[in-house]
């Protein structure tokens, strides 16, 4: 073991955020280059972008869970989750450098249309990720502590990770998304190799040579239960997919209308059912809630560019690049700042749910801004910067917030079952946001979607119950000197 992991030193947290930090940078170049690439190189229309977009969650479907759950029991190369970040990240590597070649690559296979190919590299960047992705994110919670190392963990993980993709959407801007991804490759193959090389895992009791059998762990049917929040969007996204790839486009929303309505009766009955002190029901509010505000946020990622198009039209196709990556790069400027200056200290005052719930709601205040006033560039940055607030939240303070209330000794299961909360949702902003932006005439409808789901995410935190009885005027310690949720050392009494 190195001596930095023996004594937590920050350079150790530095290191663990690494592999992490790898796939969000394949992330946030898959973000600032696909869609550009698909509307400017090739010609794609707003349909075809998001169902190219809907290859990406469907690869997480599968693999965030299967990944969790078989890292969970393998110990391959004295480790857990070491094994699978190398392949995901250097998969990531591979399928960034295919970007910008979907042309050659669908002439030498002698197709008419890039769209095939699109789907595939889409698929196989997507599905390499998330071999990767969940692996980074169970090994924090492996080798740290519950309570205020993990909480830390988690803090480092989103402020490296959020200051790499600043980095890569400023390399867009200023060099070209060209640059950006060749320098992408480089980096995820570094970070996702060499650190996973040199990190070493506590080897748990129940660990096996082969998979095994999870005696005492969730069954196929438990997992299905504690996923019925999300039941009525998969089975959306199960009609939306098999429609669009028998080439129709219906008529109304009667589907969408019928999705929302039943969503609304199952997230509201999971944030109403009462905690019997188990996994389950606060498991299933966690996923209620983090659910909505995807929809909004993947709906951003997807449809900026055809946002920019509609109401900033004099903007040229480098003018169009060049502002979704400035637009990109405020956001995650804010978001890789926000944790570590702003909501860890206001998380030492105050529920870390409720802090969340906060961050959020600034958010949709600011899409709701974006959607009746940006019509020039200077307004969408500062807009974009004030939801990065809200965006630092999603991508670190859940996690921990989530690691807290499972069983640890199958963290990387937990990890895949709660990436269903992302990945069923990013369908939905693929199929269902993708059909009414096509038709709707102000593009800027986009940033209302996003405020009405990021807002209605932001409620749906505050029904999660503190896991220790909070006093009037702060929060109860538990006598290891963590608070509820394992926010922040508290003072010892």
């Amino acid at each position: 073991m190195l001596d930095i992991q023996r004594r937590r030193t920050p350079s150790f947290y530095f290191l663990l955020t690494l592999p992490a930090t790898a796939m969000g940078f394949a992330l946030s170049v898959q973000i600032s280059v696909l869609s550009w690439i698909l509307a400017t190189r090739y010609g794609l229309d707003i349909h075809e972008i998001g169902l190219v977009w809907a290859a990406g969650p469907m690869a997480g479907i599968i693999g965030q869970v299967a990944i969790g759950l078989i890292s969970d029991r393998r110990w391959i190369w004295n480790g857990r989750r070491r094994f699978f970040i190398i392949v995901g990240g250097v998969l990531a590597a591979l399928m960034i450098l295919a970007l910008p070649a979907m042309g050659l690559i669908s002439t030498a296979l002698g197709l008419e249309s890039v769209m095939g190919v699109a789907i595939a590299v889409a698929l196989a960047l997507d599905l390499a990720v998330n071999v990767g992705f969940n692996p980074t994110r169970s090994i924090i919670a492996d080798v740290t502590e519950g309570g205020a190392e993990r909480s830390r963990g988690y803090s480092w993980m989103q402020t490296v990770s959020g200051s790499f993709s600043l980095l890569a959407y400023a390399i867009g801007a200023l060099l070209g998304n060209m640059a950006l991804i060749y320098f992408a490759v480089g980096l995820v193959l570094l970070f996702s190799v060499v650190p996973a090389l040199l990190i070493e895992e506590p080897k748990p009791e129940d660990a096996r040579d082969g998979l095994a059998a999870l005696r005492d762990g969730v069954t196929f049917l438990s997992a299905m239960l504690m996923l019925s929040p999300l039941w009525a969007i998969a089975i959306y996204d199960i009609y939306a997919m098999a429609v669009r790839l028998a080439g129709t486009m219906p008529a109304g929303y009667g589907a969408e209308i019928a999705c929302a309505a039943a969503t609304a009766l199952l997230i509201g009955h999971a944030l109403l059912s009462r905690s019997d002190g188990s996994t389950v029901p606060e498991f299933r509010k966690v996923l209620a809630a983090h659910s909505l505000s995807w929809i909004g946020i993947q709906s951003l990622f997807i449809y900026l560019v055809s946002f920019l198009q509609y109401r900033m039209p004099s903007l040229d196709t480098d003018g169009l690049g060049r502002t979704a990556a400035l637009a990109f790069l405020a956001l995650n400027a804010v978001a890789a700042l926000a944790p570590a200056l702003l909501l860890a200290p206001l998380a030492r005052r105050f529920r870390r749910t409720h802090v969340h719930a906060g961050a959020l709601a600034l958010m949709a205040g600011a899409f709701l801004a974006a959607w009746m006033f940006v019509r020039a560039e200077p307004l969408l940055y500062a807009l974009m910067a004030v939801a990065g607030i809200g965006w630092g939240a999603m991508v670190s303070l859940p996690f921990a917030i989530m690691s807290e209330r499972v069983d640890g000794r199958r963290m990387g299961l937990f990890m895949g079952l709660f990436n269903l909360s992302v990945v069923l949702p990013q369908l939905v902003a693929s199929f269902g946001v993708g059909a009414f932006m096509s038709r709707v005439e102000d593009k800027g409808a986009l940033f209302l979607i996003g405020a009405a789901t990021i807002g209605l995410s932001a409620v749906a935190w505050l029904f999660l119950r503190p896991r220790q009885a909070e006093n009037e005027g702060g929060i109860e310690p538990r006598k290891n000197g963590t608070a509820p949720d394992g926010d922040i050392p508290a003072p010892a009494i």
